[in-house]
Order: C-alpha cells, then sequence, then structure tokens
C-alpha cells in the first residue's frame, strides 16, 4: 500500500480525490491537509463520507509520504512546494495550472511531465512529478490530438465547449448561485481561456476559436469541435479508432454522444460527424474525473507500473 497525502482536500476536486484513493486497491489515506479545518472530519465538508473511516483534517504534512496531490487553486502550488518539502522519493502530482506549460514545468528540482496519457504515457511511467492537464484542455486535446498527431489540422478550429458549475470550484461567485446557473446559460473568456496554452503545446499551436460555455449542470463537459478535413468520414474513424486503439478510457462511438455516458467515469467518448468539407469532433468528459482527479490517479498507475485502469473502473451515472 502506498500512503497518500492530499493539499487542499475541502473542494470539489480533493473531495473526488479522497473519494477515489479510498476505493482505490493500492493506496492508502496518510493526510488531507487543510489551513481553513486541521482537526474537523472530512465528513463535515465531504458529507458523502459520512460513515467512512478517514483522518481528520490537518494543517501537518508528512514529508516522507509516497505520493502527495496537490489540489489548491491556481498559482498556489509553487508557493507550498517552496515552503515544504518532501522526500526525494515522494510522487508529486500536481492539479493546479502552476507547471503544465514548458517554460514553467522545471521547478525547485522537479521535472514535470505532463500529464495526458493518450499523449505521452511511456514519458509519464519514468516520472516522478506530474503536471496533471486541465478539464477543458483534456476534452479538447482528446477531440483534436488524432488530426494533430497525422498533421491534419492546417486550417483554424472552432470550439464550443459547455461546463458543469463545479468547474468553477467550490467558491461562491455571481455565476455560480443556484438562482443564477439554474435554467440558464452564458460564455465567457472567449477565445483567451487560460487552458489554450496547453493545449496550443500539445497541438503544435493551431488557430483554435475556443468558445467556453456555463452550463445549468453540476459536472461535466460537452466539446464540440469542427474544421476542414481533406478525406470521408471513414478516413476520420479509421484514424481516431487507431490512434486510441491502446487506450483504455477514450473511446469512439459510432452513435451521437450525450454527456451522462461519461459521468462519474474516467472516460472520455468521441464521436465524428462530417457536414461538406467540415469535420465535427464532439468529446465529452467528466471534469472532476477525466478532467481532474480521475486522470491523477490514471498517471499515478502508469508511474507505478500498475494497470492504468486500477482503482478507476467505474460505471457512468447515466438515469
Amino acid at each position: 500500500m502506498k500512503k497518500v497525502g492530499i493539499i487542499g482536500g475541502s473542494g470539489y476536486t480533493g473531495g473526488e480525490l479522497i473519494r477515489l484513493v479510498l476505493h482505490h486497491p493500492a493506496l492508502e489515506l496518510d493526510f488531507i491537509y487543510s489551513t481553513t479545518r486541521p482537526g474537523t472530519p472530512l465528513h463535515d465538508t465531504h458529507v458523502d463520507l459520512l460513515g467512512t473511516e478517514t483522518p481528520n483534517f490537518t494543517d501537518k504534512i508528512n514529508p516522507a509520504v509516497d505520493v502527495v496531490f496537490l489540489c489548491v487553486g491556481h498559482g498556489k502550488s509553487a508557493g507550498f512546494l517552496k515552503e515544504n518539502k518532501f522526500s526525494k522519493a515522494t510522487i508529486i502530482i500536481d492539479l493546479s495550472n502552476d507547471f503544465r506549460l514548458k517554460n514553467d514545468a522545471s521547478f525547485q528540482g522537479y521535472d514535470f511531465v505532463y500529464g495526458l496519457p493518450e499523449l505521452q504515457r511511456e514519458t509519464i511511467e519514468k516520472s516522478t512529478a506530474i503536471a496533471n492537464p486541465g478539464c477543458f484542455a483534456t476534452a479538447i486535446q482528446l477531440a483534436l490530438l488524432p488530426l494533430a498527431r497525422k498533421g491534419m489540422i492546417t486550417n483554424p478550429v472552432h470550439i464550443n465547449a459547455t461546463t458543469g458549475s463545479t468547474g468553477a470550484g467550490v467558491g461562491l461567485s455571481a455565476s455560480s448561485h443556484f438562482s443564477w446557473r439554474n435554467n440558464n446559460l452564458s460564455w465567457y473568456k472567449p477565445f483567451t481561456h487560460q487552458h489554450l496554452g496547453e493545449i496550443g503545446e500539445t497541438l503544435g499551436n493551431p488557430k483554435l476559436y475556443f468558445l467556453p460555455q456555463r452550463g445549468d449542470f453540476t459536472r461535466g463537459i460537452f466539446a464540440s469541435c469542427y474544421t476542414l478535413f481533406d478525406g470521408n468520414l471513414e478516413d476520420a474513424k479509421n484514424i481516431y479508432k487507431d490512434f486510441y486503439k491502446s487506450h483504455p478510457f477514450t473511446h469512439v462511438s459510432e452513435n451521437e454522444i450525450a454527456l451522462k455516458q461519461v459521468i462519474n467515469t474516467n472516460n472520455c467518448v468521441i464521436h465524428l460527424h462530417q457536414f461538406e468539407d467540415q469535420l465535427l469532433i464532439t468529446s465529452v468528459i467528466d471534469n472532476l474525473v477525466k478532467g481532474a482527479s480521475g486522470q491523477a490517479i490514471q498517471n499515478l498507475n502508469l508511474i507505478m507500473g500498475w494497470e492504468e485502469d486500477l482503482g478507476l473502473r467505474l460505471k457512468a451515472s447515466i438515469f
């Protein structure tokens, strides 16, 4: 059993990670660090954990722990690692955006590897520091990666992606209140979203027109991308099925897809549709699992040499 420490376990991502660690057969929770809740039971914050044996939140770390997951806010992971030192043998997996870009990957002796398994599984297996991808970035990269690797993105890509309210975190804002979000739809950060940097580095910096939207549901991302494609639909399907044939969590569907197919799972489901010379690629993920905590566990499985889907064989909550 490998002992796990979680830094910042009071948010949606941290809570989902706690759930996955508790049900992982090779992991054991050692500590959940919080500066605002030390000494309080986890189930006071994550009520779904009531009746589960877990340590209380603490403001102390174990520097010799086997694995540390950083679930703090964006921009705060670097500061935490400056102030808190871990063993050289400790695996660090950061779920913020601090180390995702190549210029930020080297930090205080750590060389962070971008943790998109479908992109560079072999490199992840040899790493001890992972920069977990963003949720929008995961859905969009998986939608476009097969074309990018074939050098077939030569024209602008238009992207529309809608995320659930958990993507905004637990902190309240004007647009996250129930009375505003319910029965509502809006865009935000049009064409300037912070995930575009990591998406661009992965895909070779094609021209991307990305319109993110807030949906009136709690979890999941529904992303639609379209671009000029020199080929027919069968050509596209063969490219995608061949690219993802060895990856256990990314699936190409012959049928039209819906968000509920992936909720509560680490799966990404992709559907292809062609209209005239445009190829439409739709991808769906759970932003808290494949877009965050589940992918973090997937990366750890690869580093440890375990089965890639260990602890992640989850059924969708489709009803």
